[in-house]
């Protein structure tokens, strides 16, 4: 496994020579993989052939002549001796500030791939000091470490060594089993609040309950809906400990929050709430709407 000692022990024991910072990141690329046990093949113009990766695997190490020829792209074949010495292709190509690596073994279907922002990894130096010439260098090979070289060697750390148990996959994931989801206002990950969308029937004809997407939210099961359920109050006795009981009604005193409906639209003859009263009976011909009078006697009335 490389370290940034082992990285900067083969960069100063082939002392390379570097045109810019895209050269140093781009050979200490090279270097992790030599210090991972990868054996260079070919570099420059022959890793960039069409059958780098098909022809015959060389056995013997090559030098690193030729590595930098190419302006803003450079490539690599190495020989893994973990896998049975298949090749590794690696290119490195400059966009920007930034150089893209993309590693390949021989029979792979996808390459692995890493974006490197050149000057978090590159000092300006030019001087003969090695070290003075990088930074974060110990970031830079732990992170082709585990996108890169340990992908083509086929160790993938899993996402979680640990499994949670059963109420820490509930909780921590939000998800609830055999619960409903809580009536309260949802908060939405831009911080707007979401009313609450009513469940049942549980407000009060008194009392109408706010449709769904408006706030805030009140009542609750059992408070004089007409939908009827296990905890409503009339199953008790109306003098009762039941929690805010107010007393009977008063006769002619309408309960907080009565609405009136009218009898008919508002401004269309005939639909006068006068209209719609009882009178006491009088003779005949009084002029009283016959659904309105009150029942005939006699003992012959059906």
């Amino acid at each position: 496994m490389a370290t940034s000692e082992t990285v900067m022990l083969v960069i100063r024991s082939v002392t390379p020579k570097f045109r810019n910072n895209h050269d140093k990141v781009a050979f200490a690329v090279h270097a992790s993989f030599l210090a991972s046990g990868f054996i260079l093949t070919a570099t420059g113009r022959p890793a960039f052939a069409d059958d780098a990766l098909s022809s015959s695997p060389s056995q013997d190490a090559v030098g690193i002549d030729g590595w930098n020829e190419f302006n803003g792209e450079y490539a690599f074949v190495y020989r893994n001796p973990e896998k049975g010495s298949k090749k590794v292709l690696v290119k490195c190509l400059v966009i920007d500030g930034k150089l893209i690596v993309n590693a390949i073994r021989e029979g792979g279907a996808e390459p692995n791939h890493l974006e490197i922002e050149v000057g978090n990894y590159a000092e300006e130096s030019r001087d003969g000091d090695y070290t003075a010439q990088f930074k974060n260098l110990g970031k830079l090979v732990t992170d082709l470490q585990s996108e890169i070289i340990d992908k083509l060697n086929g160790r993938v750390k899993p996402a979680s060594s640990r499994t949670p148990s059963s109420s820490e996959t509930n909780e921590e994931r939000g998800q609830y089993v055999g619960i409903p989801d809580p009536l309260g206002p949802q908060i939405h990950p831009s911080g707007v609040v979401i009313p609450p969308v009513p469940r049942d029937g549980g407000y009060s004809d008194l009392h109408p309950g706010l449709g769904a997407g408006m706030y805030p939210h009140r009542g609750g099961s059992g408070d004089g809906s007409m939908l009827v359920g296990p905890s409503d109050p009339r199953f008790f006795s109306p003098y009762g400990d039941q929690p805010g009981f107010m007393g009977p009604p008063q006769p002619g005193v309408p309960p907080p929050g009565a609405r009136f409906d009218p009898y008919g639209p508002p401004g269309v003859p005939g639909f006068e709430p006068g209209r719609f009263t009882r009178q006491p009976p009088r003779g005949p011909g009084n002029g009283m709407h016959p659904d309105l009078e009150h029942f005939p006697g006699g003992s012959d009335f059906i």
